[in-house]
């Protein structure tokens, strides 16, 4: 190798009256485009070969005393620099320049071409016009070039004819405003990688004619085509275009990964996949350790079917409709207490399918939007949920007004964040669904064949016993047909054709049927079912929205029979919200009430049987828990306190005094700051009470036609929603107002009762009132002063004085006379009676 080194050499130094100059081979290497490159190992394995056979062309160039002086590999631009020496001749050096160029260029042609690393023909002589410069560092080929000027600015023609011949140029970028102190650079893109290498390496330190007086001398250098920090420029720059194609494409990551990760575990929530207790070996275990020692009640095993035959109805109507295919909502409605999820729990028990319950009650707790949303998605197995980025949604749109001057529109509404949720969960239950389909459809398949194989062998039996049955396996030791010795060859035993399958041919039909009634059955139970507790609004609640997606959402399972939904609510009015939502067809509305007082004590009598206490009740203690009415919550107190050792008598009165208790706090508030939150007022409040203690129902349009409601239907809308009232409706209208549960009565009857409590909200309600007829009066003076001056002005007859004449502003001076008499007796007689009151609350202390 050091041999060929030293015979491609050549001389090492120059010959007296000999000129030297350089030329650049292009393409003998690989252009190296990065670090990572590995061609340029090609050419380092290749470069004395290729270098050896540059040298030998070379060497056969003789024109103007042509000598090859030194050869310079540059292999990271893919080029070797050519030192040679030439013999000069007065005002002809660039005509002999020249002409070895193209004596060299035709040498190589003459010869197969210059090498190539590949060892292909390619690549070219260029005469160096600058100066070489074979640096080592990274900075790597690219087909723009930077021209930086050492003197003024050269034109954007002279560039171009200056780099033209090294390659076609798609641009040149002028030199635009730099900082001071910086040089001043050109831009200039060629076509091809190649021309841009031999542009840079040739005309390194060239001088150009910048003016017809000045020379600026150039040097070139590779520009990457993205520079350091350009994406990032660049998305600085282009807010507007980059921020909604960011979000674009992180709604895009969430809907292709995240959504159907987010389905199979809601799947997996409603199947139990993540409830250890449902598994095979946990139940194993538990039925042979903890459930031997366990005993069972007799009592508990053979229920009283009397005990809750109010709720018969309700369930044969709620089994109906999990038996049909899903075509509107359930809604299950019934007083707070009156047993509704424990009536929906036995029934589901019974049933053996996929429940996913949600409970609103829970979710109106959320003291903020990401809590809410985080409830509803750990109730429905939706995950993973990302309520911090939720949060800053807001953030960053505000962050967005300021950049672009316009939201992003990252951030969404609760509400509909709350329907992404639902609609993730609803393809969930369609996989829940799915899944349950297949699993039948296996069974069936199972079941089929193990009746096939039955029905085989019940024909191989009857071949049997009429002697017609031969096992072929037998043909395989005696051999087949007529050559047969022991066999007795293919032919059918039964010509007669008399098997038990034509027998059972007439039932093919009735089997058919059957397995059809069966899949459609099993289709409908392979719905799951969707529980909605508790749907009901809390009195000044902010959550209506998500009321309303939910009944929405449930509207969109029913129609596409996804699943069955059963809605439970404490108050028939929360029916129009699903109504609303369901517009073509009408609910499945299922009522449940309190029960008789015969149904309640014989509840009370089971349970208390139950619990191994043995009561009879007399009867003031019949009368006693009649007092509770039918409320089931109620009666659950009552026999716990009995359980506990209380009287039946006192345990009444305690759960009626603590009634009071809570009725005084949730109706009239704590104070005057409590009660203004209210939604309705102390005065309206007390009236209702008052005439609820006298009587066990009042008109509903009596009371909205007066004082204090005066038409106000809101206040007593609020009152139901609280439960302090129901409001029955006759034909589809309010019709009258009763307690809100049994236990009120007797409980408006105690806080009436109470001498103190009565007096103060008395004096509160006259005090409303007389503000209320003063006010009346005040404007009855008013209008009579104008209708006085009226009459005054009116024209008298001469007789007026004997025969009065009526008129318009007469009559009504009249009527409001009368009306402001009527108001100011109303004044007096409520005044009198504060006064009577406030003596009894002195005398009371």
């Amino acid at each position: 190798m050091l041999r060929s080194v030293l015979r491609r050499r050549g001389i090492s130094t120059v010959p007296v009256n000999r000129k030297e100059a350089w030329l650049f081979v292009d393409s003998v290497f690989p252009i190296q485009l990065a670090a990572w490159d590995l061609r340029h190992y090609i050419g380092f394995f290749r470069r004395e070969y290729l270098l050896s056979r540059l040298q030998s062309q070379l060497e056969k160039v003789k024109t103007h005393s042509f000598q090859v002086i030194d050869l310079q590999p540059h292999p990271k631009d893919g080029g070797v620099y050519v030192r040679f020496a030439y013999s000069p001749q007065v005002d002809e050096q660039d005509a002999i320049l020249k002409d070895i160029e193209k004596t060299v260029r035709d040498e190589a042609n003459a010869h197969g071409g210059f090498p190539n690393w590949v060892g292909l023909t390619s690549g070219n002589a260029w005469l160096v016009k600058g100066t070489p410069w074979r640096e080592d560092m990274n900075r790597y080929a690219s087909p723009i070039v930077r021209v930086l000027f050492d003197g003024p600015d050269v034109n954007e023609q002279e560039l171009y004819e200056s780099f033209r011949p090294y390659g076609r140029i798609r641009d040149i970028v002028l030199p635009g405003v730099v900082p001071a102190g910086q040089p001043r650079f050109a831009t200039i893109t060629f076509h091809s990688l190649p021309a841009a290498t031999i542009a840079r390496n040739v005309l390194y330190g060239v001088a150009l004619r910048s003016q017809p007086s000045n020379i600026t001398r150039i040097r070139t250098l590779y520009q990457k085509p993205i520079q350091a920090h350009a994406i990032r420029d660049w998305t600085a720059n282009h807010p507007k275009v980059v921020l909604p194609l960011l979000i674009f494409l992180l709604g895009s990551l969430s809907y292709a990964i995240f959504d159907p990760v987010r389905a199979i575990m809601v799947e997996g929530k409603v199947l139990n996949w993540f409830d250890y207790r449902e598994y095979s070996l946990y139940r194993w275990l538990m039925a042979n350790t903890l459930a031997r020692l366990q005993t069972v009640s007799p009592a508990n095993l053979n229920p009283t079917p009397a005990v809750w035959k109010e709720r018969s109805d309700a369930q044969d109507s709620l089994k109906a409709y999990l038996a049909d295919k899903p075509t509107t909502i359930a809604f299950l409605h019934g007083p707070q207490g009156s047993g509704k999820t424990r009536m929906v729990e036995s029934i589901l028990a019974e049933e053996s399918r996929s429940v996913l319950y949600i409970d609103c009650r829970e979710l109106q707790k959320q003291s903020s939007d990401s809590q809410l949303i985080g409830a509803l998605a750990n109730q429905t197995g939706y995950w993973p949920v990302f309520t911090l980025f939720s949060s800053m949604g807001n953030l960053i749109d505000l962050a967005s007004v300021g950049l672009i001057g316009q939201k992003a529109g990252i951030s969404k509404s609760t509400k509909d964040q709350l329907t992404e949720i639902l609609e993730v969960v609803a393809a969930g239950l369609a996989r829940v669904s799915s899944s349950h389909r297949n699993d039948t459809k296996h069974a069936l398949d199972r079941e089929r064949t193990l009746k096939e194989r039955e029905k085989q062998a019940r024909i191989t039996s009857d071949k049997i016993e009429r002697g017609v049955w031969h096992d072929g396996r037998l043909d395989c030791v005696a051999g087949n047909g007529v050559i047969s010795e022991l066999g007795i060859g293919d032919e059918d035993m039964d010509p007669t054709g008399e098997t038990i399958t034509q027998q059972a041919a007439p039932d093919s039909s009735v089997d058919k049927r059957k397995e059809k009634s069966k899949a459609e059955l099993d289709a409908v139970k392979a719905l799951p079912i969707v529980i909605i507790r508790n749907y009901s609004s809390k009195v000044g609640s902010t959550r209506e929205d998500l009321l309303e997606t939910l009944a929405n959402w449930a509207a969109s399972l029913v129609e596409n029979q996804i699943a069955h939904v059963v809605v439970l609510s404490d108050n028939r009015e929360n029916a129009k919200r699903l109504a609303k939502a369901l517009p073509t067809k009408p609910l499945y509305a299922i009522g449940l009430s309190d029960a008789d007082p015969a149904s309640s004590l014989s509840f009370m009598k089971q349970k208390l049987q139950d619990a191994g206490i043995h009561l009879e009740f007399t009867k003031e203690q019949t009368a006693a828990v009649a007092r509770l009415g039918g409320r089931a919550s109620d009666l659950e107190s009552l026999i716990h306190k009995i359980r506990n050792g209380q009287d039946v008598q006192d345990a009444v009165e305690e759960i009626v005094n603590q009634n009071v208790s809570e009725l005084r706090k949730n109706a009239f508030g704590d104070d005057m700051d409590d009660a203004k939150s209210l939604p309705w007022s102390r005065e309206q409040v007390w009236h209702i009470i008052n005439l609820l203690s006298k009587k066990p129902e009042i008109a509903y349009y009596d009371i909205i036609a007066d004082f204090p409601f005066k038409g106000d239907e809101t206040a007593l809308r609020n009152m139901e929603h609280a439960e302090l009232i129901s409001i029955t409706t006759k034909d589809g209208r309010p019709s009258t107002i009763r307690p809100g549960k049994p236990v009120f009565r007797w409980v408006f009857d105690k806080l009436v009762q109470d001498p103190v409590f009565h007096a103060a909200q008395e004096i509160n309600y006259n005090d409303k009132a007389i503000a209320k007829n003063e006010s009346t009066v005040k404007a009855c003076e008013e209008e009579l002063r104008l209708l006085g001056e009226i009459m005054a002005s009116e024209p008298k007859p001469w007789y007026g004085w004997i025969v009065s004449r009526r008129s318009a502003a007469r009559e009504r001076a009249r009527y409001v006379a009368e009306k402001m008499l009527k108001a100011e007796k109303k004044v007096q007689a409520l005044d009198r009676r504060n006064d009577a009151l406030k003596k009894a609350l002195a005398n009371a202390f």
